[in-house]
């Protein structure tokens, strides 16, 4: 996912150094620095996304919902930049995961779905940005669209790692089945809308305010906290919802991009 973000947020401060359960606190020096990052593995997700893992000797962990800026050099020394978020859980084994949409004349995209192979290397700066994180520590409803569930995908694989009991739901917006990124993953925390196409017996529509309503009307002990990522259209789709709905605005984060 290429984040070119428009952030909401209010109630809870902005989460920018804060321990993830069980793991080292993120260090913001060696954030900043570039690292390389050497591809390990590839592997397609649906026709336009794959998912590529890295070896990142000095990555100093990340909170589920982190992104990072890749950089990547031309042998004329030309230079494209891009962030990206992360779809891997912070494990501590040294690898991280992007999962990538193809995009059409896309810069970067293009380099890592046509020319990238296991044991090219690439420049990496991150952990980015705490405020669209989520540490487990509070309910999260997730909504996302197309590779806007990537960084949700961080916590919900967080959320089964940790064996954290705190409520997790997610509702995924995809055009059909075979766009539906990560669709073996998903388990009882999960509702895939399709815009499309649909298997039989499933409706095919965009997400209305019949998902969210069981959700928002009986909220867990505290409360959502929301989490929307997507295209602009989606997340002001999406986040009209969630207000119409009763969710209070300061506990809505949304990531946007397109």
């Amino acid at each position: 996912m290429t984040e070119t973000a428009t952030h909401t947020t209010g109630g809870h401060p902005p989460l920018t150094r804060f321990a993830v359960p069980g793991r080292i606190e993120v260090n913001g020096l060696v954030a900043g620095v570039w690292q390389t990052a050497t591809l390990t593995e590839i592997r397609r997700e649906t026709p336009r996304a794959s998912t590529f893992r890295f070896a990142v000797p000095g990555w100093a962990g990340h909170l589920p919902g982190q992104h990072l800026m890749v950089r990547l050099t031309a042998a004329d020394g030309y230079v494209a930049q891009r962030h990206y978020s992360l779809a891997s859980a912070p494990d501590g084994s040294g690898h991280i995961e992007l999962t990538l949409d193809h995009v059409a004349d896309g810069e970067v995209s293009g380099w890592f779905h046509s020319v990238a192979r296991p044991g090219d290397r690439i420049e990496v700066r991150g952990p980015l940005s705490g405020f669209f994180a989520w540490p487990g520590d509070r309910p999260a409803l997730l909504l996302g669209a197309g590779s806007g569930v990537v960084p949700l995908m961080s916590m919900i694989r967080h959320h089964r790692a940790r064996g954290l009991t705190m409520p997790l739901r997610l509702l995924v917006s995809a055009r059909g089945p075979e766009e539906l990124i990560y669709a073996g993953e998903y388990g009882a925390e999960t509702t895939p809308v399709f815009t499309r196409s649909a298997p039989a017996g499933t409706p095919v529509g965009r997400l209305t305010a019949a998902h969210l309503a069981p959700l928002l009307a009986e909220p867990p002990e505290g409360g959502w906290e929301a989490y929307v990522c997507g295209s602009n259209a989606f997340a002001e789709h999406a986040s009209r919802l969630l207000v119409a709905g009763g969710q209070p605005v300061e506990r809505i984060r949304i990531e946007r991009f397109g």
